[in-house]
């Protein structure tokens, strides 16, 4: 009876069991996730990815290695020890995300992507202008009150794309004073030279994640845009006159822009080009409008593929060392997402939540993925494009500068002020010349190797110096003569303050011998600064793991 029963209706039964998925799947709308959803999302994908490659991911990063992590991606510097003691000892299950949504609501989140956007709007060393640290510096002032603000990232591009490019000099008080908008305008447009040809070609690496400009002086074989295509796009920019900057920035009120200007010449060529949008569609233009504006409805629409795509894989990068597409700005058929369904999910959700960069940071550094430890323990992990252990990243000039210099702080209290230092580098020399040998560090996080002159900078420089000086760091000093600490407790001081963690056996028993043996000079606090030089200089300190 049974068997009978079964023939009958099992042919029925598989059918509704290959169709019930199927329909719920066409079925379901596209809604907007937690970011801790979004995190769950992320990992499923990861761990797809991860059981094909027959890949074996790290183990979980411990409390303290995820700590310095997440600390350095997101405020830009080491923890406070009073943060690492609190964190270690919070025993909550959730005490990670907790910890992420409390670094997301402080000024060091501000500080520290401020730098992270405006290094990408306004790169160090933008052409020959003699005013290009100026720019810089107004650009980070605009970027942090955007921030701050917590503007959605459509705006903040929408906003730098369609104010005048030259400038509104709007109040003289003893000088030319440039209101904030305008500043970061002639910032972002003076960093390409004021040339259509250049705004489009940064435009369109930025914003849209396609390296256009290959296709800038012929048709490149390997390129699945055209010369035309470029063109077109830089044609949104042909308002620009190049030629009379130079006015501007004299002093000289400049009206000349023309906002409505659509067309311009191939270069090279007599051929004219009208605007055109990068994936073929005719813009539709209001007579008198700016024609950048409709550009920019075109970049931060919800069905645009190219620009929340752009944005998810630069944070990627920024948390997890490499893009999923890598170079970032390099997709291409030699060069496809590592995860394509992730990246495609992350870009649908990150409209969905409004362009909310603090919403993408949360769902990222929630995931599993973000969490694994940096230590290699299965050949499988070598390849970085699946991110099965977490990639080593060198620190930014900035992380590096407040690193050093809450490294001395954390030593006691008053420590920072007595050195000199707690001000993150701010009217110190010392931190200005550091942060100056770090500054052409590479734009590949996971590219570290550091030059003869970045070495010769952290071993010998002033900062590094002031930090391990008896005479010039009070706080080293008052941990080298506290007669209610032990040697190995002093030691535990200076690792919690420079590499946030305590001392490994292994290093306790070789560095307590050290100290108390007095070191070459045979005096105990002279043997303690060598180990806080030799932390200064470790590869733990001046990587983020």
């Amino acid at each position: 009876m049974t068997l009978r029963w079964f023939r009958a209706f099992a042919p029925g039964l598989c059918c509704l069991a290959l169709l019930a998925p199927a329909s719920a799947k066409e079925a379901a709308p596209d809604k907007a996730l937690d970011p801790y959803a979004l995190a769950e999302r992320i990992d499923a994908h990861w761990k797809a990815k991860l059981d094909k490659a027959k890949a074996v991911p790290s183990q979980r990063a411990d409390d303290a290695e995820f700590l310095r992590r997440v600390s350095l991606d997101i405020i830009g510097r080491i923890p406070r020890v009073d943060e690492i003691h609190d964190f270690l000892a919070d025993p909550s299950p959730d005490k990670r995300r907790k910890l992420v949504a409390k670094m997301l609501d402080q000024h060091g989140y501000v500080s520290n992507f401020t730098v992270v956007w405006r290094d990408l709007l306004v790169p160090q060393g933008m052409g020959n202008n003699p005013n290009s640290s100026a720019f810089a510096a107004q650009m980070q002032a605009w970027l942090t009150t955007k921030l701050r603000d917590n503007a959605g990232y459509d705006t903040i591009v929408r906003d730098l794309l369609t104010a005048d490019p030259y400038g509104n000099f709007r109040q003289v008080r003893g000088g030319r004073v440039i209101d904030p908008m305008e500043r970061t305008v002639v910032a972002f447009y003076q960093a390409n030279e004021n040339k259509p040809e250049n705004v489009a070609a940064t435009v369109s690496r930025l914003f849209l994640g396609v390296k256009l400009e290959c296709a800038q002086c012929h048709d490149h074989p390997f390129n699945q845009y055209s010369r035309e295509q470029f063109w077109q796009l830089a044609a949104f920019f042909s308002g620009l006159a190049p030629q009379q900057v130079r006015q501007a920035n004299r002093g000289q009120p400049f009206r000349g822009y023309d906002p409505t200007r659509k067309e311009i010449k191939i270069m090279g060529t007599e051929r004219v080009v009208q605007a055109k949008f990068l994936d073929g569609k005719t813009p539709k233009f209001e007579d008198g409008g700016d024609v950048r504006a409709v550009l920019a409805d075109w970049m931060t629409a919800p069905d645009n593929r190219f620009f929340a795509r752009a944005a998810v894989n630069y944070l990627w990068a920024h948390f997890f060392g490499l893009g999923i597409i890598d170079p970032v700005a390099e997709p291409s058929d030699e060069n496809p997402p590592s995860h394509p369904e992730l990246l495609d999910e992350m870009a649908r959700q990150f409209v969905l939540n409004k362009y909310d960069l603090k919403y993408l940071i949360k769902a990222m550094t929630a995931s599993q993925a973000y969490q694994l430890s940096s230590a290699v323990s299965h050949p499988t992990q070598l390849d970085p494009r699946l991110f099965a252990v977490m990639q080593l990243k060198g620190l930014a000039p900035e992380q590096l500068v407040n690193s050093v210099e809450l490294a001395v702080g954390n030593l006691g209290d008053g420590g920072a002020r007595q050195a000199g230092f707690g001000q993150r580098g701010r009217g110190n020399p010392a931190a200005f010349e550091l942060r100056n040998k770090f500054a052409n560090y590479s734009d590949k996080r996971t590219e570290y190797q550091t030059s003869i002159l970045q070495a010769l900078a952290l071993m010998n420089g002033r900062l590094t110096a002031d930090a391990t000086s008896l005479t010039r760091s009070g706080a080293l000093l008052g941990i080298a003569d506290a007669p209610f600490l032990d040697t190995e407790s002093k030691l535990n001081a200076l690792f919690l303050a420079t590499v946030s963690r305590k001392m490994r056996p292994v290093e306790t028993s070789r560095l307590v011998r050290y100290v108390e043996g007095g070191g070459p000079s045979k005096d105990s606090a002279k043997a303690l600064a060598d180990v806080m030089w030799m932390l200064l200089n470790s590869s733990e300190f001046i990587l983020n793991h």
